[in-house]
């Protein structure tokens, strides 16, 4: 060994020795670094020593790099009850778990998914474990996920359970117990995955050198879990989302998008003649599986919760006759009751003739005579929860509490009412969370921790538990339970292999696919955002480039003329009829103000902050169909004019309004570009060119007819973004009718109305039609005769009227196109084919 190596090594030792020797765990905890011996575990040294050999630098650089990623790609989550989305908040250090341990955990989660998929099928099929005495009756039908109309019904494919999810913890002596049991919709698959493409991307050497399992042989099972429960080679499978308001939205839209599955939600979908269907474009299509994010008892208003707005009137019925498989099957919630926790090491000898593996955290229901007095004798010491989850309106619990944290008088109320209602609550041992090694400032610290761990049916009919997790950390050292909240972050899980691990994709493992160039059948929702995510985006374009005219004309007032007055005020006037400023300001708005309040007031509808902030929500409820380069434009868009604190004076809102202009620009050439000429583009363009056609008009009617004059028709070739062209095609200045001509009928200028409507007639006539009788639909019909109309019009021709009626016009295609292609309550059409003689 050379100087300088002996050298880097002493410096690697070093930085190793400092980045652990202050690590001190909690003393009445167990921690994953420090074992049972107090020596630090073989793994977690092996990955400390990694670190410590890329030295401070590299480390704080790669940190950053992680929290960059998650702001640029838009990773958010919802803490219940917000309204806004948070950034995802991600540990940079992973949680490591040995091979060992991890088979443990496996065996364990797989025996208690199967338990569990048995006891569902009990409970609504022959209720043997009722009817014999090995489950109270009320233990069961006390909770409100019990549905009565799914008792005998057989889900398709005969399995209750396809994704299960066990939160597990450390107990004092080392031994992995479980929290709880996720059966309703478990979520964090999604946020798993985040975490670890992000942490890998930065650590990506350590990644590999450590043997990490992969995620991907999972995600594979499961998709391919789904597919089987179809009757069809080519399903379509639906991932069912409460709505872009849903906590975890963002995490849907990714599975989505990964998995390739259609993101819907309640008003997609329609249950009709014993079918579940998607309304698309090209009406009504199967849907063969579905994949819930919501709870049960919202999924069909008419036997379930019948004031459900995220519904699917019929839905039970259709499953009742076997024709959809929705997963987890309607009704499995009520294996998440923790009145049931205590039965489970019964039943798994019941119903597996197997020992529990893994205990779960010891319960006692208070339903039960001795259990509730042996939970009155111990309250100073027990955790007492609602019995059936959410806390019911009789009982005066908001979660979980500690017998020894309450005051005595909150103590005697809290035995007086499980005395009175015992089946209510239920009693559960203390636990003390597990630490893991958290990155706390420049430091490593020890924090607790819950490990979600999923297991998903296979094709093979088996469960599969994914290599990993979704784990959260408390900011609190003395947490018993961690929720997504304020102070929680989360972590990717490394289960570390003793030999390298085979590197596995969700790419086909056999060369025999169908190959398929098709436009695709778009859900109707998602073709009504990206239709109304294009008209955003081009209104504010519109705002951004009135605003940038007036600028540059309020800067070069000094020698303004009558004329370049009555431009000025045109252009305020169309500015205020626009909504981007109000027409009776509470006080008089100076030309500074007046340009402020357009650009950034978020009180206007028509502000560019405003229709920023519309396309940013518009999209976000699609983001699934948006790359990740597009949706952070949109989102650097939104935040460029958030950021800026007004009042800018002129020359900086100019400069504003231009950043703000050439992000519009990417989002264009983005869609130009990157996306697939499929159904999903077209209405995205659809809704530009409509919008840029309806604008021109305006301002065609503003600038470019009868009472316009010189300053004016400067104007509209400014706006039009036409300046050039012009000049270097007429050698004359300004003329009305070659003016008028280039904005409105040239069918080669980007920017002319013709242009517009010649697209908009190209992209109709490649969508898909209901009826194959040869007849045109209303959207083709009025575009075909619009485009038909510009085309033979002459320049010398066009007058004020004319102008009109055909920014008229489009706006009638415009709810053409809506009335035809998006959605239709009850009465939405299936496609038809006409058979008959020629």
């Amino acid at each position: 060994m050379g100087p300088a190596t002996e050298k880097a090594s002493s410096a690697k030792a070093r930085r190793l020795v400092e980045m652990t020797a202050a690590y001190r765990p909690s003393d009445n905890a167990p921690d994953e670094f420090i074992g049972a011996d107090d020596r630090p575990r073989g793994h977690w040294l092996e990955f400390f020593d990694k670190m410590a050999g890329l030295g401070a630098d590299d480390v704080a650089r790669r940190f950053e790099t992680i929290e960059r990623n998650i702001r640029e790609q838009g990773v958010s989550y919802r803490a219940y009850g917000e309204t806004t989305e948070r950034i995802w908040p991600l540990s940079h250090m992973p949680l490591l778990i040995s091979e060992k341990d991890w088979a443990v955990i496996e065996a364990a989660v797989t025996q208690r998914a199967e338990i569990f998929d048995l006891l569902l099928n009990d409970l609504y099929g022959k209720g043997e474990l009722v009817r014999n005495g090995f489950l109270p009756a009320a233990a069961v039908t006390g909770s409100s996920d019990f549905l009565p109309p799914m008792v005998g019904v057989k889900p398709r494919g005969g399995r209750w359970l396809n994704l299960y999810a066990a939160d597990l913890g450390r107990g004092p002596d080392g031994q992995w117990w479980v929290l709880s049991d996720r059966v309703q919709a478990p979520s964090g698959l999604g946020y798993a995955l985040e975490n670890r493409l992000n942490l890998t991307r930065a650590f990506q050497a350590i990644y590999r050198d450590m043997n990490v399992r992969r995620l991907a042989p999972f995600f594979q099972a499961f998709r391919g879990g789904l597919a089987t429960l179809a009757s069809r080679s080519d399903p379509r499978i639906c991932l069912y989302t409460p709505g872009p308001y849903s906590e975890t939205y963002y995490e849907q839209a990714y599975l989505a998008r990964y998995l390739g599955f259609v993101l819907v939600e309640g008003a997609d979908l329609v249950a009709r003649d014993g079918l579940a269907h998607v309304r698309t474009i090209a009406g009504l299509k199967r849907a063969d599986v579905i994949w819930r994010r919501i709870d049960a008892d919202f999924a069909d208003p008419l036997e379930l919760k019948s004031g459900s707005q995220l519904g699917v009137p019929g839905l039970v019925e259709t499953i009742r006759q076997g024709n959809v498989a929705v997963v987890n099957a309607l009704g499995s919630g009520v294996a998440e009751t923790p009145a049931l926790l205590g039965f489970i090491p019964a039943l798994a000898a019941r119903l597996l003739g197997e020992k529990l593996l893994l205990p779960n955290i010891a319960t006692w229901w208070c339903g039960q005579a001795r259990e509730r007095e042996h939970v009155l004798s111990r309250l100073q010491d027990m955790a007492i929860a609602p019995a059936f989850g959410a806390a019911p309106t009789r009982s005066f619990l908001g979660g979980s509490v500690v017998g020894g944290e309450l005051t005595p008088a909150q103590r005697q109320r809290l035995a007086d009412a499980i005395r009175a209602r015992g089946a209510d609550y239920v009693g559960q041992e203390v636990a003390s969370l597990s630490t893991t090694p958290t990155w706390v400032g420049s430091k490593l610290e020890p924090r607790p921790f819950v490990l979600r761990v999923f297991a998903a049916l296979g094709p093979d009919g088996k469960f599969h538990v994914m290599p990993g997790g979704f784990c959260r950390i408390s900011d609190r050292l003395d947490s018993r339970a961690v929720a997504m909240g304020a102070g929680v972050q989360t972590t990717d899980v490394w289960i570390v292999a003793n030999k390298p691990v085979e590197a596995v994709s969700l790419l086909p493992q056999n060369e025999n696919v169908s190959i398929r160039r098709i436009m695709g059948n778009l859900p109707s929702r998602a073709a009504d955002n990206l239709f109304w995510l294009g008209r955003y985006v081009e209104r504010a374009e519109a705002t951004l480039r009135l605003i940038r005219c007036l600028g540059k004309r309020v800067i070069e007032n000094e020698d303004l003329t009558a004329e370049g007055a009555a431009t000025m005020q045109r252009l305020r006037k169309l500015l205020i009829e626009w909504g981007a400023v109000p027409a009776k300001p509470k006080i008089a708005l100076t030309p500074q103000s007046f340009l402020n309040t357009a650009l950034f007031n978020v009180d206007e509808f028509g502000s560019a902050v405003s229709l920023a902030q519309n396309a940013q929500r518009t999209a976000a409820v699609i983001r699934e169909r948006l790359s990740v380069d597009t949706w952070r434009i949109i989102v650097e868009l939104l935040q460029g004019l958030q950021n800026c604190q007004p009042p800018l004076d002129e020359a900086e809102l100019l400069e504003q309004a231009d950043i703000a202009l050439q992000a519009i620009a990417s989002i264009s050439g983005l869609a130009q570009e990157n996306m697939n000429r499929v159904a999903g583009w077209r209405f995205l363009e659809m809704g530009r060119r409509l919008e840029r056609g309806v604008n021109t008009c305006r301002f065609i009617r503003s600038f470019g007819m009868e009472q316009a004059r010189g300053a004016d028709f400067d104007v509209l070739l400014d706006l039009i973004d036409s300046q050039i062209t012009y000049r270097s095609r007429y050698l004359i200045g300004v003329a009305p009718y070659p003016v008028r001509d280039m904005a409105l009928l040239d069918p080669y200028n980007p920017r002319s109305v013709a242009f517009q409507t010649a697209r908009l007639a190209e992209h109709i006539a490649t969508l898909p039609v209901l009826r194959q009788d040869g007849m045109l639909e209303a959207p083709n019909r009025i575009a075909i005769n619009l485009d038909a109309d510009l085309r033979t019009t002459s320049a010398n021709a066009v007058t004020s009227e004319f102008v009109l009626s055909v920014e008229r016009r489009l706006m009638s295609l415009a709810n053409s196109v809506g009335a035809r292609y998006f959605l239709q309550g009850a009465n939405v059409a299936q496609a038809e084919k006409q058979v008959g003689l020629a």
